[in-house]
Order: C-alpha cells, then sequence, then structure tokens
C-alpha cells in the first residue's frame, strides 16, 4: 500500500465512524465544490462502466467517418 492509499484509507475508516447525520454533512460540503463533484461524478461514471465492453479507437473513428459519408 502506498503512502497515498494509506491516507486514503485513514481517511475512509474515521468518515466511516462518523454518525450518519455527519457522514451527511461531510458529502454536502464535499458536493458543494464545483470541481470536485464534477470529479467525484467523473469517477462514479467510470467506476460503473469498467467492465463494460471495448472496442479500439480506430474502429470507432472507421464508424464515425462511415456515419458522415452517409448523410
Amino acid at each position: 500500500m502506498t503512502a497515498a492509499e494509506a491516507k486514503a484509507e485513514i481517511f475512509w475508516t474515521a468518515f466511516k465512524t462518523l454518525p450518519k447525520k455527519e457522514q451527511n454533512l461531510v458529502l454536502a460540503r464535499l458536493a458543494s465544490d464545483r470541481s470536485l463533484r464534477r470529479d467525484l461524478m467523473d469517477i462514479s461514471i467510470a467506476m460503473e462502466r469498467k467492465n463494460d465492453p471495448t472496442r479500439p479507437l480506430s474502429e470507432v473513428l472507421e464508424e464515425i467517418q462511415d456515419a458522415g459519408k452517409t448523410r
């Protein structure tokens, strides 16, 4: 475990020991920061999609190019 991971684990453990009301206050404070809120949404989406099927970028670009030709 890296030093950064250890710090994150300590923070997470402390957060989980807070009463639910205090956890909600911390989450509300985090969500009030626009930039951080966007980062959290990006992370959430990435985590949800991590097992989605993938395909090569060249295939996607070819599909986009072909779609442009048919219009």
